[in-house]
């Protein structure tokens, strides 16, 4: 394949590359295989951005195409790959754009999300998390963005979820950012958004979008990572009460939760996890017309076993969920406005790592020690 860097960096103009730090998945994370170090971008196309970036959440779903054995990746579609930069929520400044971007001037504070073809039926009906072309646009992305400095040069891939925030200065899809001109009143409140762009948008839309949820419904989210203690923030404002520890062997969810509701079952169940066994459960316990939304990262291959006559006459509902279905530029105001109110505190789940210990705040995810990691970058 060609690359699309010109075969002299050297020779490009100042205007035409950009140099910065990026933490590098070389290969798999339990390998040993992420590093930080310097690299340059190519040229921006006409649809994106430069960013520098302030703070860029980590998630679980960075450690899982970054922990996927190398040879998954032989195929040009497929998402696992190496070298290449990961990371998919942050925030930050724009520094530079396309030529065809509009909306953002250079200096605008922006949050990032994911990207969407924005021509497509979803996109077109103002559902761009459930875009056609979703999987290519957000997880293949894109092979050539990035160029290892020194004398074993090589291409690195950018552009996951049409950002790749785990970089300094990142090339970022222009659909990608809410401009926040305006709206952000100081760098530290801006560093605090990194994160809101993928898992705390997910679980809180998840609940509010797609659950619909009602003053006096019960509500059931199974999970407590950052997409879980999105939807229970909210759910806790709308008076939920009751905690279930599943870690106990005695403790039966489904009779546990019919117990809680007077043998009723819930009318909305969120299964944050993706592990087979509590997704069913979230099926089991709903109430007849409750709605099932499964939202948690799980195997390509992993399916539901469910009853297809008690579906009929239950009238039970199982809604797909990508990104709380949300239009990134409407919803993160929303988000902010709530946190301002007092009323979704999702600062609670965030601790503050240096890039330079990024080991450290992997780890700590690892071990359930944070929720929500969250890399500065300098």
């Amino acid at each position: 394949m060609a690359s699309r860097f010109k075969s002299n960096l050297s020779d490009m103009s100042h205007n035409s590359i950009s140099q910065g730090l990026a933490l590098v998945a070389h290969g798999p994370l339990s390998k040993g295989q992420w590093k930080l170090g310097s690299v340059q971008s190519r040229e921006l196309l006409d649809d994106e951005v430069l960013v520098r970036v302030i703070a860029s959440g980590i998630c679980l779903a960075d450690v899982h195409i970054g922990d996927a054995p190398a040879a998954l990746g032989d195929n040009l579609s497929s998402p696992v790959y190496y070298p290449r930069v990961l990371g998919h929520e942050g925030s930050g400044y724009v520094e530079k754009t396309g030529s065809s971007v509009s909306q953002l001037s250079v200096g605008d504070p922006v949050l990032l999300s994911f990207t969407s073809c924005g021509a497509c039926y979803a996109c077109e009906d103002n559902h761009p998390a459930h875009c056609a072309d979703m999987f290519r646009l957000n997880f293949v992305a894109d092979r050539e963005v990035y160029q290892s400095e020194g004398s074993d040069r090589c291409d690195i891939g950018g552009s996951f979820f049409g950002q790749s925030s785990f970089a300094s200065r990142a090339v970022v899809k222009a659909r990608c950012l809410v401009n926040l001109r305006g709206v952000v009143e100081s760098d530290e409140e801006l560093k605090y958004l990194g994160p809101l762009g993928c898992g705390v948008q997910t679980g809180s839309a998840a609940m509010l979008n797609i659950g619909a949820v009602k003053a006096g419904q019960d509500v059931a989210i199974i999970g407590v990572g950052s997409v879980g203690l999105s939807a229970i923030m909210l759910a806790k404002t709308l008076g939920a009460t009751h905690t279930v520890n599943t870690s106990e062997e005695s403790t039966d969810l489904t009779a546990e939760v019919r117990r809680i509701t007077d043998g009723r079952g819930v009318h909305v169940s969120l299964d944050t996890t993706g592990v087979r066994a509590l997704a069913r459960a979230s099926y089991d316990f709903a109430c007849n017309g409750g709605k099932i939304i499964p939202v948690g990262m799980s195997a390509p291959t992993d399916t539901w076993d469910i009853p297809m006559l008690d579906l009929m006459n239950s009238g039970k509902q199982i809604l797909g969920c990508v990104q709380g279905d949300v239009v990134p530029q409407q919803y993160a105001l929303d988000m902010i406005a709530w946190k301002r109110k007092g009323v979704f505190p999702y600062e609670k789940i965030m601790k503050f790592y240096n890039v330079s210990d990024f080991s450290k705040a992997l780890e700590d995810m690892r071990l359930g020690e944070v929720v929500k990691p969250v890399l500065v970058w300098p």
